[in-house]
């Protein structure tokens, strides 16, 4: 690792550079021997290097991450110690992202660091909840067992959004070629027909004169649309990205019909099943709730869950906040009472995730068949109006012709 170095010299000259060291104590170490008396000291950081290019466009994508927990707990499992484990690990990746940071964790775990302080730099490839799991199993042991359960709850994350991903690709692209084609057809084609109508100087029918008429329109003030478009665009996206515009754009996606639903499951099963993980690595709730609170992304939801956690602080224990707040589902409510009747919270909520995860799988699946005809039809009747237009307006001009 190189260091920045501000230092003075017995004569009291200043002098800065860099140096390569294993840790900050070594390097102050190197810079005591050569006389030098530190003033300052830190890791060095270039505006512009080949490393931080690779690092910024070479993330860590989530099936690696998931992989590296689950060999870390089996080299733990055959008897070796982490950071052996952690060097088999490096010398096996090729991407750029992971050999520095694995080499990283290994430097600060022979500085005498933890496994779990050691991840806490790099919070973009391990998460919080990841953190603290592993922060739970290093102090109470059996850090195997947890790094699996930890790869367990990322592999169930990553397939409920992959499914829905996969499910929803189709739809969108047909979507947007049909509305690319009906574009075509009412901004171009039936504009052309105009003048091969007019030509013949027949009176035209009014669904023909109409739908004319509107495709003038359009081709005449689709640059306009157009910007208008992308300037609504602009505005929401900027607007959601402030703190009120987020809470409402979040509360508006549980509103929204069938969609507002799946939302809404989806949320609370990663609610019930992060705590649940939290819990059986035996973390107390006081500490669980906030890191769930961080893992969670519909911010209705995070509300209605830091005020649960204030009244958990005061006494109340977790059911009884919940059921007075109808973003919990009478269902979890009712498991969550009874795991802290029975001590068993962690099994009750990952049931409750895992029938979440189902039922938002299969109005998922419903939505998807209901879209796909749904759009058929639609699409079918606008083409099929523009082609009736035209026929019509043959048949009108052949009937005054003849």
């Amino acid at each position: 690792m190189v260091y920045q170095y501000i230092a003075m010299k017995d004569d009291g000259t200043m002098v800065k550079g860099t140096l390569s060291a294993i840790n900050e104590e070594n390097a102050t170490s190197l810079l005591d021997y050569a006389g030098y008396r530190v003033i300052n000291l830190k890791i060095f950081a270039p505006l512009f290097s080949i490393g931080t290019l690779k690092s910024r466009f070479s993330k860590a994508k989530p099936t690696e991450i998931i992989l590296f927990y689950r060999q870390m707990a089996l080299l733990l499992d055959s008897g070796m110690d982490i950071i052996s484990s952690l060097e088999i690990l490096r010398s096996q990746v090729d991407k750029y992202v992971w050999k520095n940071v694995l080499g990283e964790i290994i430097t600060d775990l022979r500085s005498g660091n933890p496994l779990s302080v050691a991840m806490e730099k790099h919070p973009n490839v391990f998460s919080a909840l990841a953190r603290q799991s592993i922060r739970v199993g290093e102090q109470a042991g059996g850090l195997e067992a947890i790094l699996r359960q930890v790869a367990d709850y990322l592999q169930k994350e990553q397939n409920a959004t992959k499914g829905i991903k996969s499910a929803l690709t189709y739809p969108i692209i047909a979507l947007i070629a049909a509305i690319a084609v009906v574009i075509v057809m009412i901004g171009f084609v039936l504009p052309s027909f105009s003048s091969l109508y007019s030509g013949f100087g027949a009176k035209l029918p009014t669904l023909t004169r109409d739908m004319i008429a509107f495709g003038q329109w359009f081709r005449h003030y689709m640059l306009y649309l157009g910007v208008i478009v992308v300037a609504v665009f602009l505005a929401t996206t900027v607007y959601v990205r402030t703190k009120p515009g987020r809470l409402q754009k979040d509360v508006l996606m549980l509103k929204i019909p069938v969609i507002g639903k799946i939302t809404h499951l989806k949320e609370l099963s990663r609610c019930c099943r992060s705590t649940a993980l939290l819990f059986n690595a035996g973390l107390p709730l006081t500490e669980v709730l906030p890191l769930v609170i961080g893992s969670l992304t519909n911010k209705a939801i995070i509300g209605a869950l830091q005020k649960v956690h204030e009244n958990m602080l005061k006494g109340e224990g977790l059911a009884r906040p919940m059921s007075g707040n109808p973003l919990f589902l009478p269902m979890m409510t009712q498991m969550v009472k009874v795991g802290e009747e029975t001590g068993n919270l962690d099994v009750t909520l990952t049931a409750v995730a895992d029938s979440y995860e189902t039922e938002a799988k299969d109005r998922t699946d419903a939505l998807i068949a209901m879209i796909q005809p749904t759009m058929t039809i639609v699409i079918g009747g606008i083409v099929g109006l523009i082609a009736l237009s035209m026929v019509s307006a043959m048949y009108s001009i052949y009937g005054q012709a003849f």
